[in-house]
C-alpha cells in the first residue's frame, strides 16, 4: 500500500475526528491539567498549559498504537484467509460494506442518520463486560502525571467502542496483510491527531467550534463523498486509475 492510497484514510480520520469530541475529547482535556483526577462519568475539558503537551502526545501515541494493533489483526486475518482460498467475491462484498460504512459515518457526522450509533451500542456492551478487568487499570493510571501513564491510558482507550474506528477497520481488512492493515490504521490515527491534540491544548474553545452544525455537516459531506465515490467505483460507474487514490481498493 503506497502513501497515496493511505491519503483518503487520513482525510477520513481528520474529518471524522469531530466525532472524537465525545469519545476522547474529555480525557485529553483532563490530561491538560496534571492534578485533575478522572471523573467517573463526565470528564471536563480544560485549557492546557505547555507542560501538558508530552502527556497529550503520549496519550495519542498509545491510542494510535492500539489502532495499529487492531489493523494488523484485521489485515492479517483477512490476508491469511486470502492465501488459503480465492475469496474474490467475499472481498468485493467487504469492499461494498466498507464504503457503505463510510456513507453511514458521513450521515452520522451530519446528524442525518444515527444508524451507526447502533453498532457503537453493540461494541459498548462488550466494553462494559470487560470493564471489571479494565477499570482498575485505568484508575491506577489517573491522574496521568507522567507521559508513560498517559501512553498506557491511550493504549486502553484505543479499544473504546467507536463506529468511526469500525468503519476504517474494514479498510484495514481489505488491505490483505498485517503490515498494510497497521499502515491503514496508522494513517487514520494520524488524521485524528491534530483534532485531539488541539482539544488537549486548547480545550473548550476548540470544542465549541467543532460542535457547530456547519462544521459537522462539512466534515460529514467530505466522508460521505469518499463513500459514494467508492460505491460508484464498485458498481463500475467510475473506473479510471486515478480513482485508486480517492477510493478504497480491494487487495489483489
Amino acid at each position: 500500500m503506497n502513501a497515496l492510497q493511505l491519503l483518503p484514510v487520513m482525510v477520513v480520520g481528520l474529518a471524522g475526528s469531530v466525532h472524537c469530541i465525545g469519545m476522547c475529547g474529555g480525557i485529553v482535556g483532563a490530561l491538560s491539567v496534571s492534578t485533575a483526577p478522572l471523573p467517573r462519568n463526565v470528564i471536563p475539558i480544560a485549557v492546557a498549559h505547555s507542560s501538558a503537551l508530552p502527556r497529550v502526545l503520549s496519550y495519542n501515541a498509545g491510542r494510535i498504537a492500539s489502532y495499529m494493533a487492531a489493523g494488523a489483526l484485521a489485515g492479517g486475518l483477512a490476508g491469511g484467509a486470502h492465501s488459503i482460498a480465492s475469496l474474490a467475491g467475499l472481498q468485493l462484498g467487504f469492499y461494498w460494506l466498507a464504503n457503505l460504512m463510510l456513507v453511514a459515518l458521513g450521515l452520522y457526522l451530519m446528524d442525518a442518520w444515527r444508524g451507526l450509533a447502533l453498532l457503537e451500542q453493540g461494541g459498548r456492551m462488550l466494553w462494559q463486560r470487560a470493564q471489571p478487568a479494565i477499570a482498575p487499570m485505568m484508575k491506577s493510571l489517573m491522574p496521568a502525571h507522567r507521559p508513560h501513564q498517559a501512553f498506557a491510558l491511550g493504549l486502553l482507550w484505543g479499544w473504546l467502542p467507536c463506529g468511526m474506528v469500525y468503519s476504517v477497520l474494514l479498510t484495514a481488512m481489505l488491505s490483505g496483510s498485517a503490515s498494510d492493515g497497521a499502515a491503514v490504521m496508522l494513517a487514520f490515527g494520524l488524521g485524528t491527531l491534530p483534532m485531539l491534540t488541539g482539544l488537549g491544548l486548547i480545550g473548550a474553545r476548540l470544542q465549541r467550534a467543532l460542535q457547530q452544525r456547519r462544521v459537522r455537516i462539512a466534515c460529514g459531506l467530505l466522508v460521505l463523498a469518499f463513500g459514494l465515490l467508492g460505491l460508484a467505483r464498485a458498481a463500475g460507474g467510475i473506473a479510471p486509475d486515478w480513482m485508486d487514490t480517492l477510493c478504497l481498493t480491494p487487495h489483489q
